[in-house]
């Protein structure tokens, strides 16, 4: 039987105003509803109202978890620097990313608040697993989270501290670790539907963590952070960061011969096409990239792209990464570089904005460290190009008619471009890519081998041979989910928070306590909500009843049940938050239809 709490003897504060460093609807909201406080830079505490929804939350998410056979554990939270150190994450973690807080303790070695616990799980399993016969193993962890934000914001969203759930699961093969995925999948979706949640799930970007394959689990809301870009018969979603996609087919070219002209004033793909009277889709434009490799090499990328589309930087690192192997493992550094930098490695002055496709290696000095040749690439948008427009090397100067296999060697293809809504689908091209913006919840990741063959974690396979094991890894925001949920839902009185992960399933409001007949019933019929389980907050405040109704609805709590003066006549009156509805109901079925809403909202998800 649930106990009924009374907010009288409860910590609770709410605020009229909005707090000054909040941006979004949902930070505003939880700290003026007395959810969450600000101690510090991307530092909050979960006051009682909170923690209560964040254990929610845990619940939802272990149980979906233990359906799938995982098992729980506790992982350390401070982690040596050896074990990042022999999976090589250790500089991109502190000092590419720069998202670890590190230490050094009273001995000297090197420390690390956990940000993941890719190694420290390899690490164990390395002890732990012997033989084929112990696999497969999914292990997960419900724990707190460091990371050193560049610019903490949006309260629990970008945090510096947050609560998250991360499991890791270990297979003999690829088939195995496969079928583990698809469970996640099927428990991802599962959380976020008992939460209440409208989501997406999308093909992402693997970024730091790697692998071969990743979906984000994005909570659809106006003010996510990411954009998504999906079709509409629901057969693809990916991050932008990952989109792909068929762009507008090229305009015809109006050049038909090749020659070089004069375009003073025309650094731009808009004021070049203005003074040449032809299309963003008939010129390349070139852009000059600094990528700083984990070795300490700089390799300057000379990048192709048709002049009506962007540059996809995260796509452009993952394959200077992939083709960038004589370079070394991982890019500390991606950046378009300013004149401060050009000027320490340029042999002469740039051509900037009238370079063509294969600008002069001689333009690089030779320095020690330093790649004396440029890394050339092309997004594939430029492959099938005609008589198109692109620089000259010379300022103020284009050429016209240019072609592949004449003037210009094509460079090594690839997909760097920026998908966009509208551009067609790859999939099928007669469906138009929309957008819509979410905050990512879950990423789920098929590691692979990237960490066991790294750190030495292998096992015995059924044929006697010793093969290193096979990875995958999956986290949830549990702190970021709550807060996604009040962004997903809430008015201008406040939050709306589902049923499922409300601090409370119902609050009982007193418009006067020291009217004994209202404070009678108030205590009656909070004591018989808890008889069948619904979890009460009972209002006995010495407030007005206009603070008390605020509040109430500030707090979101799903169902309200005020003892007013209707009850001279045998009623109450129900409100529900999520529609507004408010309805009087007789007092001896009050708390059944409370009772009957509840579990019918819970039973739904």
């Amino acid at each position: 039987m649930s106990q009924v709490a009374r907010l009288s003897q409860m910590l609770f504060v709410t605020l009229r105003e909005d707090p000054a460093e909040a941006e979004i609807p949902s930070h505003k909201l939880l700290v003026r509803a007395g959810y969450i406080r600000r101690v510090g830079s991307g530092l909050y505490v979960y006051l009682p109202l909170m923690w209560r929804v964040l254990q929610k939350v845990s619940q939802i998410v272990r149980e979906e978890m233990n359906a799938k056979r995982a098992q729980e554990c506790l992982l350390t939270q401070l982690q040596p620097s050896e074990l990042w150190k022999e999976s090589g994450r250790w500089d991109t973690y502190t000092k590419a990313e720069g998202i670890m807080f590190a230490l050094t303790d009273r001995q000297d070695r090197e420390l690390g608040l956990g940000p993941t616990h890719e190694e420290v799980i390899a690490a164990i399993a390395r002890d732990t697993i012997r033989s084929y016969r112990q696999l497969p193993l999914n292990l997960y962890q419900i724990q707190t989270k460091f990371r050193d934000e560049i610019r903490p914001r949006f309260g629990l969203m970008r945090g510096r501290e947050f609560i998250m759930k991360d499991a890791y699961s270990f297979h003999a093969d690829e088939d195995s670790l496969k079928q583990t995925y698809a469970d996640m999948y099927d428990a991802y979706c599962n959380i976020l539907s008992r939460c209440g949640l409208k989501f997406r799930a999308v093909d992402a970007d693997s970024g730091a963590i790697g692998g071969a394959g990743s979906q984000e689990f994005m909570v659809l809301a106006d003010a996510g952070e990411d954009e998504v870009l999906y079709t509409e018969d629901g057969q693809y979603a990916a991050n932008v960061e990952k989109a792909v996609s068929l762009p507008a087919e090229a305009k015809p070219s109006p050049f038909q011969t090749f020659e070089k002209r004069e375009t003073p004033g025309t650094t731009t793909i808009a004021s070049m096409c203005e003074y040449l009277g032809c299309d963003p889709t008939n010129s390349v434009k070139n852009v000059l990239y600094r990528a700083v490799y984990d070795t300490g090499t700089t390799v300057l990328v000379s990048v192709s792209i048709r002049g009506d589309r962007d540059v996809n930087e995260v796509k452009l690192q993952n394959e200077l990464v992939r083709l960038g192997g004589q370079f070394g493992s991982a890019i500390l550094v991606l950046d378009v570089p300013d004149e401060s930098i050009q000027q320490q490695w340029a042999a002469q002055p740039l051509p900037l904005g009238y370079m063509d496709p294969a600008l002069p290696d001689d333009y690089i000095r030779k320095l020690d460290g330093l790649e004396p040749k440029f890394f050339r690439l092309a997004d594939r948008t430029v492959a099938d190009l005609k008589n198109f427009v692109t620089g000259s090397n010379e300022v103020d100067y284009h050429v016209v008619g240019a072609n592949w296999g004449e003037q210009f060697q094509l460079p090594e293809l690839v997909d760097i471009q920026t998908a966009v809504a509208g551009d067609r689908s790859v999939r099928d091209p007669s469906q138009t890519l929309q957008t819509a913006r979410g905050i990512e919840i879950g990423h789920i990741f098929q590691l692979g081998t990237k960490y066991s063959e790294a750190m030495g974690a292998s096992f015995t396979n059924e044929q006697g041979k010793t093969v290193p094991l096979v990875m995958g890894c999956y986290g949830v925001g549990v702190s970021r989910l709550a807060q996604a949920a009040v962004e997903q839902s809430f008015d201008d009185k406040g939050i709306i928070w589902p049923v499922a992960i409300a601090p409370y399933h119902c609050v009982v409001v007193v418009p006067n306590i020291k009217d004994d007949s209202q404070m009678a019933a108030a205590e009656a019929i909070a004591s018989e909500l808890a008889e069948l389980g619904i979890e009460t907050l009972l209002d006995d405040r010495n407030e007005r009843a206009g603070v008390k109704f605020k509040d109430a609805e500030l707090i979101g709590i799903p169902f309200r049940i005020t003892t007013g003066r209707s009850l001279k006549d045998g009623k109450m009156e129900l409100n529900e938050r999520a529609t507004g509805e408010t309805r009087e109901v007789a007092v001896e079925g009050a708390a059944r239809a409370v009772a009957e809403r509840v579990q019918s909202a819970l039973a739904s998800k």
